[in-house]
């Protein structure tokens, strides 16, 4: 069976039907959020009765007064313990990191100059310009002066070994 491309006008027909279907679930799912909430606070809260006189609804702000700072200390206490155990997952973290270990990448062949090693070491602040190409000049003619002096005593040492075979032939 030969598949065959949907049409643009189609898939956006579709589009659109899922859209709409999505937008119904979400209406829907907002309508049994509030009825839940609202089941709770049945549940859980009593009507308030407002018959009786001032000091009855005085002492009855008292008592929710008192409630409000309970839960609020509570709240606080929560959160506490929430921050702590926060922080104690970042700590494990790291160490799961550093036990683990990091995976270090290939190093790759980087030609640099010996001035941009030294300022990446060194850092951006500190600048240390060598010209180590005029050193290494210098090294190599200093290098050059003494094998001359080497050869020179090469030489007179096969001169001295060549005097002494003569007189070992000559006896």
């Amino acid at each position: 069976m030969s598949e065959k491309k949907m049409t643009s006008s189609r898939r956006h027909h579709l589009k659109s039907l899922m859209l709409q279907i999505a937008a119904g679930l979400i209406e829907q799912e907002k309508k049994d959020i509030v009825a839940a909430k609202e089941a709770y606070m049945a549940e859980k809260c009593a009507a308030p009765s407002m018959s009786g006189d001032q000091a009855t609804l005085m002492e009855t702000c008292k008592k929710l007064h008192a409630l409000i700072d309970s839960v609020d200390e509570e709240r606080y206490d929560l959160e506490a313990k929430v921050g702590k155990a926060d922080k104690e997952i970042d700590d494990l973290k790291i160490k799961v990191v550093d036990l683990a270990g990091v995976k270090k990448p290939a190093l790759k062949k980087v030609r640099m100059s010996a001035d941009a090693m030294l300022k990446a070491l060194l850092g951006s602040k500190h600048t240390v310009n060598m010209d180590l190409r005029a050193n290494l000049k210098q090294v190599k003619k200093e290098v050059k002066e003494e094998p001359a002096e080497a050869v020179g005593d090469w030489r007179k040492n096969i001169e001295d070994k060549a005097d002494r075979k003569k007189m070992f032939e000559a006896a």
